[in-house]
């Protein structure tokens, strides 16, 4: 999905909304157990169930490959039933040496056709730039995250900085606001508008938003954007609110609702 697309879904819809798949089995109603894959079966009914209330999924792809070669195959079916009209996310977190990116690049969006791929930018350009050949395609690079880990590294300073600003700051030599995005988590409110004073028309995917304890208000009022500019991820807030009792599905539909309603005003 190219950039113009991407906007237009989001105005069309009037949000911004991204939907975490990262189905844990210990988690689902018991009922998807009984079934012959479970995992796609839950992510069929979270699908059908938020769909008109979202623009993109972003299924954690370590919540697949746990399970195998039949993770793989639900991770496979997943995406193939989401289709073309919402933007997916593959959050891999992948990054390695060119000729080893090259092949993730390869497995994610040519054998998985997956929209965009999260990606670690610590290894240098090389370890990037073959995520960035594929036409159409996102590379979405870890910049400020959301875990409490964050601060280990990423909010180190030196005479040039604070490293997730470097980090920025050299990106833009790799990719565009075409094909680059960043993640940028809510639980840093205080940087969001920073950052977007760095990168102002880039688009970021950003994270701990519900149980993490990010808001839909401070992440928009610091960095939402004339295309709007964010994908606003909630994964446990929205799969996880139905819990496994009678009404399951109603209660994620209305997690996801309510979430869309908060974006609503952003657009004019």
């Amino acid at each position: 999905m190219d950039r113009q697309s991407l906007i237009a879904n989001i105005k069309a819809k009037k949000s911004f909304l991204c939907v975490g798949l990262d189905t844990d089995l210990e988690k689902v109603p018991p009922s998807f157990l009984e079934m012959d894959d479970p995992i796609f079966e839950f992510n069929k009914m979270v699908i059908d169930t938020t769909k008109e209330h979202c623009v993109a999924y972003k299924p954690n792809t370590a919540f697949y490959e746990a399970y195998g070669a039949a993770g793989w195959t639900s991770l496979q079916k997943t995406i193939d039933y989401i289709g073309e009209d919402h933007f997916i996310i593959a959050d891999a977190k992948r990054g390695d040496i060119g000729n080893t990116s090259g092949r993730y690049a390869k497995a994610f969006f040519h054998a998985l056709n997956a929209d965009s791929v999260t990606v670690a930018p610590y290894m240098g350009v090389d370890s990037v730039s073959p995520f960035l050949a594929f036409e159409n395609k996102w590379v979405i690079l870890l910049a400020l995250t959301s875990n409490k880990g964050s601060q280990d590294f990423q909010l180190l300073k030196d005479q040039d900085g604070l490293l997730f600003e470097q980090v920025i700051a050299k990106s833009q030599e790799w990719g565009s606001i075409e094909n680059l995005m960043y993640v940028v988590g809510a639980t840093h409110p205080e940087q969001l508008a920073h950052i977007r004073s760095l990168v102002p028309d880039h688009f970021f995917l950003v994270p701990g938003v519900g149980a993490q304890g990010g808001t839909i208000q401070e992440v928009a009022d610091a960095a939402f954007t004339k295309d709007c500019g964010l994908l606003v991820n909630s994964t446990r807030g929205i799969i996880y609110a139905g819990g496994n009792g009678p009404g399951y599905q109603e209660r994620i539909r209305a997690a996801a609702a309510d979430l869309h309603h908060q974006m609503k005003p952003y657009f004019s």
